[in-house]
C-alpha cells in the first residue's frame, strides 16, 4: 500500500472516531431491565357465579354473582424465567339468599370454601414484553365445598396483572371450575381481584435493553477496530494478502467451473451419442432380443469400453395392453435380459443398473381404452439408456 492510500485510511479512521465522539452517550439504565422470576403473594376478594346457566348469565352480577364484603382470597406462588408459574390459592365465599344457584333461587346463605393449585404461563413470552401489562393463562385442579357439597374440580384460568413497580401490582383473573364428578355438583366460574406483592425478584435485560447492549458492544468493537487501524500499518499488509488470496481463490473457482462445464458438455455429447443408437424395441409379450437389438447393444458396449468411467442405467417399458401387474413383470424381464446381454459382452455388472416401469411411462397416448395401431403400440415396448454416473 502506497503513502497516499495510508493517508486516506488514517483520515477515514480519524473521521470515524470523531463521528463516534459526537454520538450521544448510551448507557444501560433501570428501565432497560425486566422482572423474569419471583415469589408472589396476593390478597383480595373473589366472586362466584354458580347459577348453572354458565355463559348465559355470565355478567348477571346482581342475580348470579356471590361475594363477601371483606378479603376472601389469598394466594402464594413461584414464577420462573421460562414463563411458567406455580400457585396455591385459598378462597372463601358465601352463596347469598335470593341469588340463583344451580338454576334455582338460593333459600339461605351457604358457605363456599375453595383450595386450588394451578400452573400458569406468562403470555408476554409469546406477545413480547409489554411492561406494566402482564397477561397469563393457566390450568390446575382443586377442591371446592359449595352449596353444602364437596367436589374435586378441574380448573382453567385467564387473567392479567398490572404492575406499578417491581414489587406491587393488581391481579385480575377468571377461573372456570369443572366438577370431577357431575353427580349433584355443578360447574361454576370464580372471578378474583387482589393486590399482588412479589419478592426475591430476579431481573434481566428487556428486549430493548439487549438491543442497546448489543449496540454498545458493537460501538466498542468498532472503536477498537478504528484504533487498531491507526496503530497498526500491518493490517494494511494483511488486507492486501487477503485480497490476493481471494483473487487466487476466485481464479481457482473459475477454473473449476470451466472444468465442470467442459465435463458436462462432454457428458451431454456422450449421452447424445448413446441417444443416436436408438432404443431396443420388443415384440408383443416378448422379452427376447432380436439380432438387430443385439447389434444396437454391441454398439452400446463399444461406447462403454471406450469410456471406462461411465455407468449406464437401462429402463424397460411395455405398452398398455395387459394388466398392470403383468406389464410390470414383463418390463422387469426385458430389463434383465438387456442387462444380461451387456454383461455377457464383458461389461462389469457394477457399471450397469436397471429399472422397470411397466406401462407407467408411455411415450404416446396409447393408454388403456384408446385405440392405437400396432406401430404406435410398438413404440412403447422399449429399453432406453441413460448415463447414470460419469
Amino acid at each position: 500500500m502506497n503513502i497516499s492510500r495510508l493517508a486516506c485510511v488514517a483520515l477515514a479512521c480519524i473521521f470515524t472516531t470523531s463521528t463516534f465522539s459526537q454520538e450521544p452517550e448510551l448507557e444501560l439504565t433501570k428501565k432497560d431491565s425486566i422482572v423474569n422470576s419471583y415469589w408472589l403473594v396476593s390478597l383480595g376478594t373473589n366472586m362466584v357465579d354458580d347459577s348453572g346457566h354458565e355463559f348465559s348469565r355470565l355478567f348477571d352480577i346482581e342475580g348470579a354473582w356471590n361475594m363477601v364484603p371483606y378479603p376472601s382470597r389469598v394466594s402464594v406462588g413461584r414464577y420462573f424465567k421460562n414463563g411458567l408459574g406455580l400457585e396455591a390459592i385459598g378462597s372463601y365465599n358465601k352463596y347469598k339468599e335470593g341469588k340463583i344457584v344451580d338454576q334455582v333461587i338460593n333459600p339461605e346463605d351457604k358457605d363456599y370454601f375453595g383450595l386450588d393449585f394451578r400452573v400458569s404461563y406468562d403470555l408476554n413470552k409469546i406477545l413480547g414484553e409489554t411492561g406494566f401489562f402482564d397477561p397469563y393463562i393457566g390450568i390446575g385442579a382443586g377442591y371446592t365445598d359449595a352449596n353444602n357439597q364437596g367436589r374435586g374440580t378441574y380448573n382453567a384460568v385467564v387473567g392479567f396483572r398490572t404492575w406499578f413497580s417491581d414489587h406491587w401490582g393488581l391481579d385480575f383473573s377468571s377461573t372456570g371450575k369443572w366438577a370431577m364428578s357431575t353427580e349433584n355438583a355443578t360447574n361454576h366460574i370464580q372471578h378474583a381481584v387482589g393486590v399482588a406483592y412479589r419478592f426475591e425478584v430476579e431481573k434481566e435485560l428487556s428486549r430493548k435493553g439487549k438491543e442497546k447492549l448489543a449496540l454498545l458492544e458493537e460501538m466498542e468493537k468498532e472503536q477498537q477496530r478504528v484504533q487498531d487501524s491507526i496503530a497498526k500499518a500491518e493490517e494494511a499488509r494483511l488486507l492486501a494478502e487477503r485480497l490476493q488470496r481471494e483473487k487466487e481463490a476466485a481464479e481457482l473457482a473459475a477454473a473449476e467451473k470451466a472444468r465442470k462445464d467442459a465435463e458436462d458438455a462432454r457428458r451431454a455429447a456422450l449421452q447424445n451419442k448413446i441417444n443416436q443408437l436408438g432404443n431396443v424395441y420388443f415384440k408383443l409379450n416378448s422379452s427376447y432380443l432380436t439380432s438387430k437389438d443385439k447389434e444396437l447393444l454391441d454398439e452400446l458396449v463399444a461406447i462403454m469400453e471406450n469410456e471406462p468411467t461411465i455407468t449406464i442405467k437401462i429402463t424397460a417399458h411395455t405398452d398398455s395392453r395387459g394388466t398392470h401387474k403383468y406389464n410390470q413383470w414383463l418390463s422387469e424381464k426385458r430389463a434383465e435380459r438387456t442387462v444380461d446381454y451387456v454383461i455377457s459382452k464383458g461389461i462389469s455388472s457394477d457399471r450397469i443398473e436397471h429399472d422397470a416401469f411397466g406401462e407407467t411411462q408411455l411415450i404416446n397416448d396409447c393408454k388403456d381404452g384408446v385405440y392405437c395401431t400396432e406401430e404406435e403400440h410398438s413404440k412403447n415396448r422399449r429399453s432406453e439408456f441413460m448415463i447414470e454416473n460419469y
